[in-house]
């Protein structure tokens, strides 16, 4: 709530970690600022944390050095004059979406190359920032969630199996999880209003007012147009590098792979490769280079500070405890018709609250299963609310990763992509929530 009214996520986000902090040491002030710094060093102690901050930074290096090149003219040439592919902000958009769907790999790498390919168009076709922010985000998160082969399935695997095995249950974890994915009516639906919102140009509350692309200038932006190759190429490196670097940290294993480490050394070696192609074909010098990918980076670091905090934010709240007491209150009166549609709702929350789908998933799955099983429900049916829910709440969250990084892509502030998305977002929730209400009852 402060977010939305300050338009200051930073602030918002340490004040709740400062509350959340007095809470959790009974309002103790010094034990609060001793807690603090022990937070501090936790979150810098775990690699992966490290890694995603890391990676923000590295995303700022890549698209810079993208702009610079020429590759951005070079590709607007090639798709809008010579195959006539975008011809308006419509088909503009529409081939961002189109990206988003088919680079299901990881849901902040989805985001960046559409939101980097969307970016190319935004000027010309008068295409607000915040349109193309909600459909980088709207087909980032619910895509991985629905096509599982990536780091989103590995974590869902893991966490079913775990419980099969704890509550002693005769079914195949995989078969369970691909059930679970038929029913994420979330994302199925999120997908279709998204579409929707592209092709009819629904333009729903503060979408109305969003700002004009006009006043979106990029800072490293160049004059000059060069091959589409010098966009083109980084952008398959990267996606054919996440499936690399998770094969590898798998040891052989896709699903097994780690996405923290995957995705920052597919930035890293795509910087690499950028380097040797960008100087050794003469588009610019590696003192260029050097200086365009740091001035890249150094303009994310805003960016990365609120990463820290809400991953801050979302370690502290899971110390709370919040969603494990709202589940135990919801345990002994549930109507096992309505537990989908109430798991759904209760994993928004826990989500919206931490920012984090993968965070809600660890939590919320070793909660819903045995509730499941205890009162008779579909599991499977279970299990997909709680993936839809956990994406919704992170979809709408001003703290989630996805969320920045998908404004980030875009070129648009964090709370008006927050504001402009919320409506269509709700549309889909809704959809999602009657779909939960039937299922369940009918089941």
């Amino acid at each position: 709530m402060l977010a939305l009214y300050t338009r200051s996520v930073a602030l918002s986000l340490s004040l709740g970690i400062v509350l959340a902090l007095l809470i959790l040491n009974e309002f103790s002030v010094a034990q609060s600022i001793e807690a603090l710094f022990d937070l501090v060093v936790t979150l810098f102690t775990e690699p992966w944390i490290v890694k995603t901050l890391a990676f923000a930074l590295l995303v700022g290096s890549v698209m810079a050095l993208i702009e610079h090149s020429g590759g951005v003219g070079g590709f607007v040439e090639y798709v809008q004059n010579k195959k006539a592919i975008v011809t308006s902000q419509k088909s503009a958009l529409m081939l961002s979406y189109v990206i988003g769907i088919v680079i299901f790999i990881e849901s902040s790498i989805t985001a960046l190359i559409s939101g980097a390919v969307g970016r190319a168009f935004v000027k010309q076709y008068h295409i607000p920032p915040a349109k193309l922010a909600l459909v980088c985000d709207s087909t980032s998160a619910p895509i991985c969630s629905l096509i599982a082969i990536n780091g989103w399935g590995a974590l869902l695997l893991g966490l079913i199996t775990t419980q099969i095995s704890l509550q002693l249950l005769d079914v195949d974890a995989m078969e369970l999880l691909i059930d679970a994915l038929l029913y994420n009516f979330y994302a199925q639906s999120a997908l279709v209003v998204t579409f929707c919102f592209i092709y009819f140009n629904l333009e729903i509350g503060a979408m109305r007012e969003a700002t004009s692309a006009t006043t979106y200038q990029s800072e490293l932006s160049s004059p000059k147009t060069a091959s589409a190759l010098y966009m083109f190429l980084p952008i398959v490196s990267m996606v054919v590098l996440v499936f690399v670097f998770l094969y590898i940290s798998g040891d052989g294993e896709i699903l097994q792979g780690s996405g923290s480490s995957a995705i920052f050394y597919t930035l890293v070696t795509t910087l690499l490769l950028m380097l040797v192609y960008y100087v050794g074909s003469a588009n610019m010098s590696i003192w260029t280079w050097s200086g365009v990918a740091l001035r890249g980076a150094y303009k994310l670091v805003p960016i990365a500070f609120i990463l820290l905090l809400a991953f801050a934010i979302g370690h502290v709240t899971g110390e709370l405890k919040s969603g494990l007491y709202l589940a135990s209150v919801l345990s002994d009166t549930l109507d096992a018709r309505f537990l989908a549609a109430t798991l759904f709702i209760l994993s928004a929350i826990m989500a919206f609250s931490t920012g984090t789908s993968w965070g809600t998933f660890s939590i919320m799955l070793p909660v819903a299963i045995p509730l499941a099983v205890g009162v008779d429900a579909d599991i499977a049916l279970c299990i997909g609310a709680v993936i839809s829910g956990a994406v919704f709440g992170d979809h709408c969250s001003p703290i989630s990763d996805t969320t920045i990084i998908s404004s980030l892509a875009s070129g648009c502030e964090v709370v008006e992509h927050v504001k402009t998305q919320l409506p269509y977002a709700l549309i889909s929730a809704s959809i999602a929530a009657l779909a939960f209400v039937v299922v369940g009852y009918v089941s």
